[in-house]
């Protein structure tokens, strides 16, 4: 008879797999965000309207565009915008999130249930359709793309450090540090910050996925960086009405997409899991 493995050590390797996938396919993204120059093959910027829509090659991995510029290339470069602009929105949603979450648990109870009802407004729409009223109301542009993902994200942050640091401001050792004179503004960075911070990571680290597809979307509707620049979702744009033509113009940047939301999606849900069986 052929053993069989418990299904926890089936679910453990099954994690360490889909963990160490996701990390060399976002080791990767890095690498291409934050040094192009060691993976690409050419200026992403560069038109030769005599290798216009070739398809892929040894010469061009991933073919090239209706410029005759090399999509491969494009998509290396477009790492860093890309990956940048998610990173950037998701790092300013959580300390925003941290700080307005942390100021409503503590503040009256007028005030915080004044700012729970417009937390939970926000909440009742998609993301996406918040970082686009947010585009409609400020105008196209990178910045502005950064700024929107950034508002449409804050409110599950908010709700997120609110409830922690309430839950976490009931705790014994807490009490106890209070009793003993502690002041309260130690209190809460020793004892109650640390574990908002904690909590509110881990759910971050989904968010960076979340806020990649977002800014993409909008990029994707023209609302962010304009042509010639090299972005993931501005290429996925500019490839939509070749894709009987030329496929590859498309296909590429959304492949890069998808692999990189999928990839962070990942660990965030490994992560958020381990953290849930380490509570309980």
């Amino acid at each position: 008879m052929t053993a069989v493995a418990p299904p926890r050590r089936r679910t453990r390797r099954g994690r360490v797999i889909a963990l160490s996938v996701a990390g060399l396919v976002l080791a990767v993204v890095a690498l291409a965000a934050v040094a192009p120059g060691l993976l690409a093959t050419h200026d992403p910027l560069v038109t030769e309207v005599r290798a216009a829509l070739q398809p892929p090659s040894v010469a061009h991995w991933f073919g090239t565009d209706q410029s005759g510029r090399d999509v491969y290339s494009r998509v290396v470069f477009g790492a860093g915008r890309s990956v940048g602009t998610g990173l950037l929105a998701t790092g300013l949603a959580l300390v925003l999130g941290v700080i307005a979450g942390s100021l409503a648990a503590v503040a009256p109870l007028a005030v915080d249930a004044a700012a729970m009802r417009v937390v939970d407004v926000l909440l009742a729409f998609p993301e996406f359709l918040v970082a686009l009223l947010v585009v409609a109301v400020l105008g196209p542009g990178a910045t502005n793309i950064a700024v929107a993902v950034t508002i449409a994200a804050v409110p599950v942050y908010i709700r997120l450090a609110r409830a922690q640091t309430r839950s976490l401001a009931a705790a014994e050792h807490v009490e106890a540090a209070r009793i003993i004179g502690v002041p309260a503004v130690v209190v809460h960075l020793r004892h109650v910050l640390p574990g908002v911070l904690g909590a509110v990571s881990v759910l971050a680290t989904i968010g960076i996925g979340t806020s990649i597809l977002a800014a993409a979307g909008l990029s994707f509707l023209g609302l962010g960086p304009t042509e010639p620049t090299p972005e993931w979702g501005l290429m996925l744009s500019a490839g939509r009405n070749l894709l009987v033509q030329a496929p590859w113009v498309a296909v590429f940047p959304g492949l890069a997409i998808t692999a990189t939301v999928v990839s962070v999606s990942v660990i965030g849900r490994i992560l958020r899991a381990r953290s849930e069986e380490r509570d309980a």
